[in-house]
């Protein structure tokens, strides 16, 4: 018995689409595919293994195991005995998973279904899923994360099953499923921060293995949602699944920098302007998703200029299409202060430039990055009253507020995706996302 499709989806053709800063039909989303040029290369299995030993490597080892560490090998202790019974004496059907291993080895493996875990949970078929910004430097080994891993986190799926005591969600409906995992009744996930959920293991996700603490990877025909009315978002009708994709992560992170201060913004000041930093210098591995997320959210709020800074050509192109006002890196020391500032650089140098870009009594928002340790303008910032906030996203916690912006039509996150597969190309697609430059890449089943 098996449990992917008997007929493969056929292949999606690339039909030109016109990217503008007008929303564009959700019900016709096409892009084309884009010039694929190598422009990364992969680290092989020794210095990959070299990365995890690096001080940033100890500094997320430490964090994962601050509590529920029993839980968490306990976990990998179950994950590793299911693989060896099923190797022996195979009791649950098959499905296909998407590996990512080190060296940039990609491809489908066969592994057991999960089964349903248990009476608050949901077994779900992803039908839409997206790349994450972080995803390109996950599969080239240049992230604390360990490869080998079941690949992707971000993803609109049709319920399959449901546990006993679910009432939300129903066999058949489709829903964002969060990147991370949370319970819904603990302390921290009851006041909204449920990406630091105290019932499971910290940084407890979707696609990122045995660091994330072992929940499988989006890429594949089933995942197990432990805790099905808390984590589950119904889709609301009329959104396509490949437009919502990235709600489970890269647009709930671009809502969060700019949503909670755009409002008083705006109100002491109706032309009030927002800076975002990107990419600073050649060769960045991140994509760019969140960043012009940010801007298309900034943009439904209300605000009428927003800068963005990125050394890519291609991104200042797409930004600008998208009605943003886009800047070469060289450009920034002509820019005025700013009284929101988002840091998507991912460097110290970069957080130091985006610190002195923000003026006085602004707020710098920063997606953190993969670096032990920054030196920041302390001097300048308290000269300055500068707020500086610097987390991950609480993903559950936004995504109503994201999917209410779509629904509303002032929100189209499908602007920016880049490329477009069908998920039985898989293999070839996040290959190609890995390799190359493009911005977002979303498989859809066809």
């Amino acid at each position: 018995m098996t449990v992917r499709p008997s007929t493969p989806a056929a292949a999606l053709d690339p039909v030109p689409a016109a990217v503008d800063s007008a929303p564009a039909p959700s019900t016709a989303l096409s892009v084309p595919r884009r010039h694929f040029a190598k422009r990364h290369r992969p680290r092989g299995f020794v210095r990959h293994l070299v990365r995890q030993l690096l001080p940033v490597g100890a500094t997320f080892a430490r964090i994962a195991f601050e509590r529920n560490s029993d839980m968490r090998v306990q976990r990998l202790r179950n994950a590793l005995s299911d693989r060896r019974e099923q190797r022996r004496k195979p009791t649950r059907p098959r499905m296909r998973a998407l590996r990512v291993a080190a060296g940039g080895r990609i491809g489908w493996r066969d592994v057991a279904a999960p089964p349903l875990p248990g009476p608050d949970g949901a077994i779900v078929h992803p039908i839409a899923v997206a790349t994450c910004d972080l995803d390109r430097l996950l599969a080239l080994g240049g992230t604390p994360f360990l490869l080998p891993l079941h690949f992707g986190h971000e993803c609109v799926a049709e319920v399959v099953e449901v546990g006993e005591r679910v009432t939300t969600v129903r066999a058949g409906q489709r829903v964002v499923v969060p990147f991370q995992i949370s319970c819904g009744s603990c302390p921290p996930c009851r006041s909204g921060r449920t990406g630091n959920c105290v019932s499971v293991p910290p940084v407890s996700m979707y696609g990122f293995g045995v660091g994330g603490g072992h929940w499988g990877g989006a890429v594949s025909d089933q995942l197990a949602v432990p805790y099905a009315d808390a984590m589950l978002v119904p889709l609301p009708g009329g959104i396509e699944p490949a437009a919502a994709a990235s709600v489970a992560d890269n647009v709930c992170d671009g809502y969060r920098h700019v949503a909670p201060y755009v409002p008083a913004l705006l109100d002491s000041d109706p032309d009030a302007s927002v800076l975002i930093l990107a990419a600073l210098r050649r060769g960045h591995p991140f994509s760019a998703s969140i960043t012009l997320y940010a801007g298309l959210v900034a943009r439904a709020l209300g605000v009428r200029e927003i800068h963005l800074v990125d050394s890519r050509r291609e991104v200042r192109e797409h930004a600008a299409r998208l009605g943003l006002i886009a800047h070469a890196p060289r450009e920034l020391r002509r820019l005025p202060l700013f009284p929101l500032v988002m840091d998507a650089t991912v460097t110290p140098a970069g957080l130091r430039s985006a610190l002195r870009h923000t003026a006085p009594d602004g707020v710098c928002s920063s997606a953190g990055s993969l670096h032990r340790t920054a030196r920041i303008p302390t001097a300048l910032m308290y000269a300055r009253n500068v707020t500086y906030h610097v987390s991950r996203t609480h993903a559950r916690t936004v995504i109503p507020q994201v999917l209410a912006l779509m629904t509303q039509g002032t929100l189209s996150p499908e602007l920016v995706t880049t490329d477009l597969y069908s998920v039985d190309e898989a293999p070839t697609a996040i290959k190609r996302h890995v390799l190359g430059e493009a911005t977002k890449t979303v498989l859809i089943e066809s």
